[in-house]
């Protein structure tokens, strides 16, 4: 007979330096609701843990210092290089009901995500009688440093951001996540709580905010929620969404009244022509617009047509990747009978260009849409 291979939830906690996650994490292993948790966090000697809650002896490996075992059945230990074998370890063990990573402040939340969901496919020996599946991730969001030390979020939308600034990670924090923890939100004024949260939803319209206060939540918020899905997330920043959507002025009509007060808006720039790549690299080198907060999306090129790129900006980090080829340089034969079997494609198909395209979101506070336009328009080559 079969063993029925049993999923351990997971969640993964992300968060900047000093959010609130350790918090949360105590919070989670003080729980008197009889879960038994593993947590892995980055600095065990970070997590204060109650003397009265340390167990004698081990309960995964003895003469381990970067494990902690406690009282009320949960553990505390470190987390190590390798991931999936510790992941392994704890769900094959059958000991915990829920597993919570802590992740570093200064980690980006989509590798170890990828890691969490793919591990089993790849390593099925590891995963035999049990295996952890990703839950949720929520992304811890100090509102009060927000506040003070991001300048009620501007900061986020500044276009000076570097690759290794603090503001880069939080955006990527934020766009990759099912949850948003706004915590210490009674500290803020009701005014610049809700300028944080327009900035929040701006980045990642469809992740839940949830307000409070030095990590107390209801843990069933976060728990067993059975939110997470790759695919959903990866696409869920606000730049994917203005992709997947068919009409710019759709986005327009979408934006809140708090969006419209503050100057923040999201707008696509489209146009089926090849771009002249050295306008284009001039123009993002020299003339790039302050006021955009982060920019993404495809296009291509005059002299490499048959070649599809992914333009990214945030802030100072500006980077270029290609993506692949266009369906339309697929053999006749081959791409006629793709486009039948796939009408989406089709249907946007354009008879000159066939699926080429630029489509650039751009999302920034008081943008001037018709100056940014008519620049892009001069980096259009000239047939």
């Amino acid at each position: 007979m079969e063993t029925k291979v049993k999923e351990i939830p997971v969640l993964l906690l992300t968060g900047y330096l000093g959010s609130g996650k350790t918090t949360l994490v105590n919070r989670i292993l003080k729980n008197e609701r009889g879960i038994k948790f593993a947590v892995i966090v980055n600095d065990i000697g970070e997590v204060n843990i109650d003397e009265d809650l340390i167990a004698e002896g081990g309960i995964v490996g003895s003469g381990d210092d970067s494990l902690v075992p406690l009282s009320n059945g949960c553990i505390c230990c470190t987390l190590k290089m390798d991931l999936v074998q510790q992941l392994s370890g704890i769900a094959q063990s059958r000991k915990f009901d829920y597993i919570v990573i802590e992740a570093s402040g200064i980690c980006e939340p989509a590798p170890i995500a990828q890691t969490i969901s793919a591990y089993p496919q790849i390593y099925p020996q590891l995963a035999r009688t049990a295996k952890a599946k990703l839950d949720n991730i929520v992304t811890v969001v100090d509102a009060l440093r927000m506040r003070d030390e991001f300048n009620k979020g501007n900061d986020l939308l500044k276009d000076n951001i570097g690759e290794d600034d603090l503001e880069s990670l939080v955006i990527q924090q934020v766009e990759f996540c099912n949850t948003i923890l706004l915590n210490k939100a009674s500290e803020v004024s009701k005014e610049d709580l809700e300028k944080v949260k327009d900035i929040l939803r701006h980045l990642q319209p469809k992740a839940e905010i949830i307000e409070c206060d030095y990590g107390d939540v209801d843990l069933d918020l976060l728990l067993n929620t059975g939110k997470f899905d790759f695919d959903k997330v990866a696409t869920s920043a606000a730049w994917i969404a203005a992709m997947e959507g068919d009409d710019d002025e759709d986005l327009e009509n979408e934006e809140s009244g708090e969006a419209l007060e503050y100057g923040i808006e999201t707008f696509v720039w489209k146009d089926r022509r090849p771009l002249d790549l050295s306008k284009f690299d001039e123009w993002v080198a020299e003339k790039w617009p302050k006021t955009v907060i982060r920019c993404k999306g495809i296009c291509y090129f005059e002299d490499e047509q048959q070649t599809c790129y992914v333009f990214e900006q945030a802030g100072r980090q500006i980077g270029l990747r290609n993506a692949g080829q266009w369906y339309a340089t697929m053999p006749k034969a081959q791409l006629e009978d793709f486009l039948k079997k796939n009408k989406a494609v089709a249907d946007d198909w354009d008879e000159k260009y066939g699926d080429r395209m630029e489509k650039l979101v751009f999302i920034g506070q008081h943008m001037d849409r018709k100056a940014i336009t008519e620049q892009l328009e001069q980096c259009v080559y000239e047939e």
